[in-house]
């Protein structure tokens, strides 16, 4: 038998290093060629490492969240005939090191994890002071909850030590729940509610939960952290909001699907908002751009690639739609749909992730009555869609019901004056609320 050394292969594009993201084995497993053994995850893409061959997963050397370098060792793999690793590497010494000796008692490595963001793992507070109240009487509350519920209103039964006790400590029986016969209480029916405290009271039978839940922040979810940071620390930002009619809109909308059936996608308010916005940006250009602040240099584009942020199991990712002003209102519909696909689906590519020149952000119909939308740096504007509500609207005569939705939009007061970005988005608002003047 020989052992194979999986090492973090260069996934390209001079990336150095790349986070540990999953394993998709653990030590002791059986794995066969070309088995996924973990996922890492770069700047750009979210890659899985295959196995090289049929063997036994005897190390792992990482744990999740764990930065490697390319190159360096990631699994090692006891296989049948001549491996590859030299002896002088078989024992690292340190806590990676998982092969067992025999007789030795195998050291745990990371537990198989099923495809999929790493689950959430609970661990309990001052693990080295002993027990937490709540794990240090289980029986006591098993108990209280095994007796019978009490009548409403009626006097608690309890021993006169027990009554002593609690007249002593300040308890009123009537919040305590007994966990004798026809709800009698006892002195393990006392010691459950002093440890359970004060607000365990507020509803009989209920008892509060103490447990703390510690999340790693790691892969995409760390990614979106590291960026959302740095854009709102980098960023001055100012926000605009402003209603728009949109009943004219959707009724075009419906309209429109009607007429092309089940053939191609269905329209959305995003593909009218987006053509609205390539009108308005040939008209107010410095909003599609990018801010290189250390350079202090803006790149104003003449090409509009919208992102379309996406919500997905792993996150929030933002796939762009390339040159929008090249695609009529079917197209962008289309484009929208496929991105979003992809993205759901972690199928979409590096290049379909980045290079957006503008953003347009919606939560759709749980999209609320206003926002303030981080931009995605280094883009200088951000365009929030919330839902749309039927309101009274007063038209000057009388008050008429009418589709409202707010637009609320981000700009880097840096680059984009206050005075620019109401114009920008009040052309917007035009467009929308007169949607035939899109197509003019």
């Amino acid at each position: 038998m020989g052992e194979r050394i999986v090492k973090l292969p260069d996934v390209g594009e001079g990336v150095a290093e790349a986070e540990l993201v999953e394993w998709g084995v653990a030590v002791g497993d059986m794995v066969r060629e070309d088995a996924v053994l973990a996922s890492v995850m770069t700047d750009k893409a979210t890659v899985e490492i295959p196995s090289p061959a049929d063997g036994k997963v005897v190390w792992l050397g990482g744990e999740i969240g764990e930065k490697l370098a390319v190159g360096s060792p990631l699994v090692r793999i006891e296989v049948a005939g001549e491996g590859d690793a030299p002896e002088a590497e078989v024992e690292e010494g340190d806590s990676k090191t998982a092969a067992a000796e025999p007789g030795a008692p195998e050291k745990p490595g990371p537990s198989r994890r099923p495809s999929g963001p790493p689950q959430d793992e609970v661990f309990p507070l001052n693990q080295q002071d002993g027990p937490r109240a709540e794990e240090a009487a289980p029986a006591a509350v098993s108990k209280r909850e095994a007796g019978p519920a009490r009548r409403t209103g009626g006097r608690p039964l309890a021993s006169p030590a027990v009554r002593q006790r609690a007249r002593d400590a300040g308890i009123d029986l009537r919040q305590v729940q007994g966990s004798g016969p026809a709800g009698r209480i006892g002195h393990g029916d006392l010691d459950a509610f002093l440890e359970a405290g004060p607000e365990a009271a507020v509803a009989p039978g209920l008892r509060p939960d103490h447990s703390v839940r510690e999340v790693k922040i790691v892969g995409l979810r760390r990614r979106i952290a590291e960026r959302m940071a740095l854009a709102k620390s980098r960023i001055p930002h100012i926000t605009y909001v402003e209603e728009v009619d949109v009943t004219a809109l959707e009724e075009l909308r419906d309209r429109l699907n009607a007429s092309r059936g089940d053939r191609g996608p269905k329209l959305t308010v995003l593909p009218f908002l987006m053509r609205a916005m390539v009108r308005a940006i040939g008209e107010q250009p410095m909003v599609n751009a990018h801010f290189d602040d250390e350079a202090g240099i803006v790149h104003q584009y003449g090409g509009v690639h919208v992102g379309v942020a996406t919500q997905t199991p792993r996150g929030l990712v933002v796939p762009v739609v390339r040159h929008a002003e090249a695609r009529d209102l079917w197209g962008c519909a289309a484009e929208i749909a496929r991105l979003a696909e992809a993205a759901r689906a972690g199928t979409a590519s590096g290049e379909e992730l980045a290079g957006s020149t503008i953003t347009i952000t919606s939560l759709g119909a749980l999209g609320g009555l206003v926002t303030t939308p981080i931009i995605n740096r280094p883009e200088v504007a951000i365009v929030g869609v919330n839902k749309i509500q039927v309101r009274p609207m007063w038209d000057g005569h009388a008050f008429q019901p009418r589709k409202m939705m707010n637009l609320s939009s981000g700009f880097d007061h840096r680059v984009v004056d206050g005075w620019d970005a109401a114009v920008f988005v009040q052309r917007v608002k035009a467009l929308l609320e007169t949607p035939a003047m899109i197509f003019v």
